[in-house]
Order: C-alpha cells, then sequence, then structure tokens
C-alpha cells in the first residue's frame, strides 16, 4: 500500500525576489518527507506535497523560517474568506510600508543631490565649510541607509548565506561601498588629504540608488497586493441562505453551512439556487452563465440538475440537495483558480539571471583590483589608490540603470495602455503577452455580445410586419424570460406603438399566451403550437429549418389560431470581432474559439469571423484543460474571457485577458483587462507587449553596456598606457549616464498607437 499524501499551503512573507522564491522551495524541498515543493513569488504562497508520517505541518514553517522568511499564520476556526480579507489586510500594511521607504528615501535624496552638487562649483565650496557638508549630507543619508534600505542588505546577507547572488546583492554591495567610502573620507578625510588625494563623498549616489530601486519594488507590490480578489470575488457568488423544507412540510430559511445532503430546498423566482442537487418538483429557466458562459438560460424540469449560484427566472422549483461546501461546481471552480494561481511559475526577470553570474565577477573584479593595486603601487599610495579603484569598480557596476531598466517601460507602457483602454495588471502579463503564439477566445460575451438578439423577423405573405411585432411585443412585456427581453428590445428599437395584453399566462417550458386587442397571441416553441393543434405551412416550416440550420433560437407567433410568423433570436457577434481576429492572424498568431455552446452553433460562429479551429461543449474545468493541452504543445497561451465560468482558463493561461463588460472575477483572475467590450484590445496588448520588449532588452543592453566597457577602466586597465584612472565621482557618473539612457529610451514608448 502506498503511503498517503497531504498537501499544505503556506502563505510566505518577506520574499523580495524570484530569488527568494528559490531558496524557500530548496529548503522545502531538502525537508524530510516533503515530496514536492512549489513557491510563487507573485501570489506568495508555498504549496508542500508531504508523507504526514515523515513531515508535519510546524516542520514545513521551520523550513522556511531556516531559510530566513516568515510564514503567515493562519486561526483555524476562520472560513477561507476570513483568512484571504487577513492576508489581504497584511499585504496592504505591507505596501503602506514599502512606500513610506520609498517617500523617505526619495524626499532626502532630493535634499542630498543639490548639495553634493555644491562640490562642483569651487568659488562656492571657497564659501561653505566642506567638513561640516559632508556631516550634513552624512546625517541625511543615515536614513536612507537604515530605514529605507535595510532589505537589500538583509536579503544580500540572506543571498551570501545560501552562497548565491541577486539584485539586492548589487545593491548593497553598490550603495554600501559608496557609503563606507563617504564615511571614511567624512570622518578622516586627513587620511585621504596628506596622500594627496581629495576626500569625495558619494552620499547622492547611495541615496538616489536605494530611492530608484524602491520605485520598482513599489510598483511591483502594488500588482501583487490583488492577487486574492479573483478567489473572493468566486467565494461571494454563493448564497448566504436556503429555504429547508423540513420533515413537517415547513419552509425554514437556513444558514448555507447547515444545509446538509438529502435535504429538500426551495427556489423561488429571482433567488439563487443555494447548492447543487437534483430538481424534485417544478419547472423553471436557470441562467447558468456565471458557470457554462451560455446566453440564454436553459429549462429546467423534474430530474435535471441545478448547481449552486446559478440565478432562478421564472417559475418555482424543489430540488434535493446533492452536494454541499467543497464538492460544489462553485467550490471545485475556486480551486481550479487557486490551482492555476498557485502553478503558475513566477516570469524570471532577465536581469535577476544575469546578476547571478554578474555580481559574482564583479565582485571577484574588485578584490583582484584592489590586491593588484595594494601590491604594484609605490607603499605610500598603495592603499588609497587600491581603496579608491575598489570602489570605482563597485559604483560603476552598481545596478541603477539594471533596477530601471524594466519599471521604467512598464510604467511608460502601462501608462500608455490605459490611454486605450487596455489595463495591464503586472509586468508579468505584459512581457508574456508578447510572447503569445495563441490567443483562445471564449465565444459568448468574447467574440458576441454575450445576449440574445432578434435577428429575423419572418411573416406569411399578407400579414403585416409590424402589427406581428406590436402584439408579439405586448405578450412578451408580461414575461421576465430573457428571450422574451429580446422580443421587446427589437420592437422597442423599431418604435414599434405598444399595446396591452390581457389573460397572461407564462407556459413552462414552451412559450407565453394572451391576449391582445380581442385577438388571442402564442408565442413559444414548436412544441406549444402543435399542442394548440396549430400547423404550419410548408413555407413556414422551411423558414424554420433555416433558421434552426443558421443556429438560432426560433420562436414561432400565433395568431386567432394561425401561424402567422417566426422569429429568429441568437447571440450575435460584435461589429469588431472579424477584424480583430483577422489583425491577430495577421500577426502569426494562431485564433482559437472555444465555448459551451454545441458544434453547430460553434461551427456557425466560428465561420462568420474566420477561425479555422474551434472547441464545443466545453465545462468549466475543461476551458482550464484546453488551454493546458495547447500549452503542452508547446504554445504560448492568451485566453480572451469574460465569465466566472472563464476565471480558471485565464488563471491557467500565460496571460489571461478579461473583457471589460465581464464580470469582476473574470477581470481579477486576467493579467491584463480590457475596458471595452473589443477584441481590438487584444491586438492594443500583445502589440504594446512586444515594443515594450524590445524596449526594456534595449535598455538591459544600455545599462550592462557601460559596466562593461566601465569596469576595466574603473579597474586601472588604462593606467599603465594612459595613466587614466576613473575615480568614483566619475564611474557615478557613468553609471548616471546609463540611467539616463534607459530613461530616455523608456519615454519613447510614449508615442506608441495601436494599428
Amino acid at each position: 500500500m502506498e503511503p498517503s499524501v497531504k498537501t499544505e499551503t503556506l502563505d510566505i512573507e518577506g520574499m523580495t525576489c524570484a530569488s527568494c522564491a528559490a531558496f524557500v522551495q530548496k529548503s522545502l524541498t531538502r525537508t524530510p518527507g516533503v515530496q514536492r515543493a512549489v513557491v510563487n513569488y507573485a501570489t506568495e504562497k508555498a504549496t508542500i506535497d508531504y508523507l504526514p508520517e515523515l513531515a508535519t505541518p510546524a516542520a514545513l514553517k521551520d523550513a522556511v523560517v531556516q531559510a530566513g522568511y516568515g510564514v503567515v499564520e493562519r486561526a483555524p476556526d476562520t472560513s477561507a474568506a476570513e483568512r484571504s480579507a487577513e492576508i489581504d489586510r497584511q499585504k496592504a500594511v505591507a505596501y503602506q510600508q514599502l512606500k513610506r521607504r520609498f517617500w523617505v528615501a526619495a524626499g532626502l535624496a532630493f535634499l542630498i543631490m543639490p548639495l553634493s552638487m555644491l562640490m562642483l562649483w569651487p568659488a562656492l565650496m571657497q564659501r561653505v565649510n566642506m567638513q561640516a557638508l559632508n556631516y550634513g549630507l552624512l546625517v541625511l543619508t543615515v536614513p536612507v541607509l537604515l530605514y529605507s534600505g535595510r532589505e537589500f542588505f538583509s536579503s544580500a546577507w540572506n543571498s551570501f548565506r545560501h552562497g548565491t547572488a541577486t539584485m539586492d546583492t548589487l545593491i548593497a554591495l553598490g550603495t554600501g561601498a559608496a557609503f563606507l567610502y563617504s564615511l571614511a573620507a567624512t570622518v578622516a578625510p586627513g587620511f585621504f588629504t596628506s596622500r594627496g588625494l581629495m576626500p569625495e563623498v558619494y552620499y547622492d549616489t547611495t541615496a538616489t540608488i536605494i530611492a530608484l530601486i524602491l520605485l520598482g519594488k513599489v510598483l511591483e507590490q502594488r500588482a501583487k497586493t490583488r492577487t486574492s480578489a479573483a478567489i473572493r470575488a468566486l467565494m461571494g457568488l454563493q448564497a448566504k441562505t436556503a429555504r429547508v423544507v423540513r420533515p413537517d412540510g415547513q419552509e425554514v430559511d437556513v444558514p448555507i453551512e447547515l444545509v446538509q445532503p438529502g435535504d429538500v430546498v426551495v427556489v423561488r423566482p429571482g433567488e439563487k439556487v443555494a447548492t447543487d442537487g437534483i430538481i424534485q418538483e417544478g419547472h423553471s429557466a436557470v441562467d447558468e452563465a456565471m458557470l457554462t458562459g451560455e446566453s440564454l438560460p436553459v429549462e429546467k424540469k423534474t430530474g435535471d440538475p441545478v448547481f449552486g449560484a446559478t440565478l432562478n427566472k421564472t417559475g418555482s422549483f424543489r430540488f434535493t440537495v446533492t452536494k454541499v461546501g467543497a464538492d460544489t461546481l462553485l467550490a471545485q471552480i475556486v480551486k481550479l483558480v487557486e490551482d492555476a494561481q498557485g502553478s503558475r511559475a513566477p516570469i524570471q526577470r532577465l536581469a535577476d539571471k544575469v546578476s547571478a553570474v554578474f555580481v559574482p565577477i564583479v565582485v571577484g573584479i574588485a578584490l583582484l583590483t584592489f590586491i593588484l593595486w595594494f601590491a604594484l603601487a609605490p607603499a605610500e599610495t598603495r592603499l588609497p589608490l587600491a581603496l579608491v579603484n575598489f570602489v570605482a569598480v563597485l559604483i560603476i557596476a552598481c545596478p541603477c540603470a539594471l533596477g530601471l531598466a524594466t519599471p521604467t517601460a512598464i510604467m511608460v507602457s502601462t501608462g500608455k495602455g490605459a490611454e486605450h483602454g487596455v489595463l495591464i495588471r503586472n509586468a508579468e502579463a505584459l512581457e508574456k503577452a508578447g510572447q503569445v503564439t495563441t490567443v483562445l477566445l471564449d465565444k459568448t460575451g468574447t467574440i458576441t455580445r454575450g445576449e440574445p438578439t432578434v435577428t429575423d423577423l419572418i411573416v406569411l405573405p399578407g400579414y403585416d410586419a409590424s402589427r406581428l411585432l406590436q402584439l408579439v411585443a405586448a405578450v412578451e412585456r408580461q414575461s421576465e424570460h430573457p428571450l422574451a427581453e429580446a422580443v421587446v428590445r427589437y420592437a422597442q428599437e423599431r418604435d414599434v406603438s405598444p399595446v396591452t395584453a390581457t389573460s397572461f399566462r407564462a407556459l413552462e417550458g414552451r412559450g407565453a399566451a394572451a391576449r391582445v386587442e380581442g385577438e388571442s397571441v402564442l408565442i413559444g416553441n414548436r412544441r406549444l403550437l402543435s399542442e394548440e393543434g396549430i400547423r404550419f405551412s410548408p413555407d413556414l416550416s422551411a423558414r424554420a429549418d433555416e433558421l434552426l440550420s443558421q443556429a438560432r433560437t426560433v420562436l414561432y407567433v400565433a395568431v386567432g389560431g394561425k401561424a402567422v410568423g417566426l422569429l429568429g433570436v441568437a447571440d450575435t457577434v460584435r461589429d469588431t470581432s472579424v477584424a480583430a481576429i483577422r489583425q491577430l492572424q495577421a500577426m502569426g498568431i494562431e485564433v482559437v474559439m472555444m465555448t459551451g455552446d454545441n458544434a453547430q452553433t460553434a461551427a456557425q460562429v466560428a465561420g462568420q469571423v474566420g477561425i479555422t479551429r474551434y472547441f464545443a461543449e466545453v465545462l468549466p474545468s475543461d476551458k482550464a484543460q484546453k488551454v493546458q493541452e495547447l500549452q503542452a504543445g508547446g504554445r504560448v497561451v492568451a485566453m480572451v474571457g469574460d465569465g466566472i465560468n472563464d476565471a480558471p482558463a485565464l488563471a491557467r493561461a500565460d496571460v489571461g485577458l478579461a473583457m471589460g463588460a465581464g464580470t469582476d472575477v473574470a477581470m481579477e483572475a486576467a493579467g491584463i483587462t480590457l475596458m471595452r467590450s473589443d477584441l481590438r484590445g487584444v491586438v492594443t496588448a500583445i502589440e504594446l507587449s512586444r515594443q515594450t520588449l524590445r524596449t526594456i532588452r534595449q535598455n538591459l543592453f544600455f545599462a550592462f553596456i557601460y559596466n562593461t566597457l566601465g569596469i576595466p577602466v574603473a579597474a586601472g586597465l588604462l593606467y599603465p598606457f594612459f595613466g587614466v584612472l576613473l575615480s568614483p565621482m566619475l564611474a557615478a557618473a557613468a553609471m548616471a549616464l546609463s540611467s539616463v539612457s534607459v530613461l530616455t529610451n523608456s519615454l519613447r514608448l510614449r508615442g506608441f498607437a495601436p494599428r
């Protein structure tokens, strides 16, 4: 018998980059009894599969602590929604603290920079006490280092303990070296002047670097504070109470938590279905769009299944509860979203990857520089020369531009995207969108409008179309059925004069009947008219079959006991869908459609918009699976949807794009939201991402070219040939020049315009 494996999810705190997640994951994986551990930096969660015989939750938490990070404790008696809310509150507090650290650094750097510039004006320096100025700069810089920049140093130390290096290592080395050198020049200037050296200080370098890097951290953290919003929205869909029938026949409202399998629950028109079950008695039309994506309500009768969180539209019914709690379809969708978010690996920043190799090399070069200068320079100048060149190497290698390369491009591009109705939730989504090779489109509400619309009005020869529409609209105004709403809306758009219907009857699962200005009017499906003994003319039957072949829902109309017309109803394609799909295909992107509709309807819509590959009759759980299948084939998948049923697929995809007219759940699960219900926004998002990626790569080139060229000069490579040394101040200037290049290049994105 194979040992049982349990799964534990921990909320991790203190991670500042993807390398931190790798440290935690490595520590967990090495814990005895752990079969698999996945740490997601984006969601700050660790999912661990372990053998309870060998490991315990306490041991897993200890492994995280040993790695240098914390675990957010969960109270055992709180609900999932309460735990999620508490975690979000803690993240919001951390975000506010990060912003305070940034504003302290930025405010002090704003003072330090102009004071440091006084050193460039000899005339002014004659009137200023250099020693006093340096001490003033020291006092201003210490809070930046100890308060605003403390996490860079603690993270660098943690990385050092694990034998690795990250961006934080570069920041700590660069700013620490600049500060320590400046501190020495401030408290012991005679050591430098006695050897013919200027006691230069670089407090502005320390403060500015920390402020700029913190700016990037603030932008990243702002997106991460909302990672659990999709889960909260899904949880909020569930009904809070249920009307349970007691054995004595009394109907009692009880909290949803007390409902048990086997209970009989009553659902009235306009109410949510409390949980999953089977209809025992009654008929109705149930709106299942939040689960299945179907735009039209589904007719339900005795023996049919119903699902929690769906909306009862018309009749009343009783159902027997079959599933509650974690077993319901809604709960399964919640878990799908959680699993999708947890399994998606964070994108490794190119800068982090390079720094893992770059930092040890720079430190090695700096140490070698110090040793060589100390060994080869004259005895009276070897220590200051070795120290100056050592610091120059570290300063020119300091990743100011590297830290700006991504966030500045992201700042400009996200702002530009917002101008065009494309809201980008995080840098990962923006980066991944440019690599997309397949766009998977949900049909209902994405390609189509997501609501029933009258597409055809057919009347027998000799019968007035306006009169027919007037009679039909009078009947349908009395109905609450979504198809009735479509008919009334169609009549209003054509300025049909309203008249009043009397003796209205809603005929469950078939249609409606009433008298209008003395005439009996029937509107509904073919079964209704057949039951009333009303015959169809061959021409009317042929036209009905034609509409059915076009995936239309057909409403039959009889006046005075005679079939006189038809209405075709469908979820119509958006005006801009065809053009957007063609643009995507022209960009070399495969476009695939996915829908819960039947194959006939799917084929009809796909043909209209020029899509050759589609998936029909896809259930909510299967949508995420279809995304996985495409990914398994080596495709980078963008999922575009608008419904709650799309949320798992949006989260599972490499990048999810939610239509703005869709549900909050879809938008929270997606990385990109299109504010207008227009597929051309997908084209804009991908084009913007591709241009942003090009800009980021150029920025990284600018950031590294100065280091690549400047480090040898800072190390003194030119001194034996030309007598040229690169002072730390010039090294800082070169570093600043790389930052200006990066900023200027990023600002070019302001000229972005979609096709």
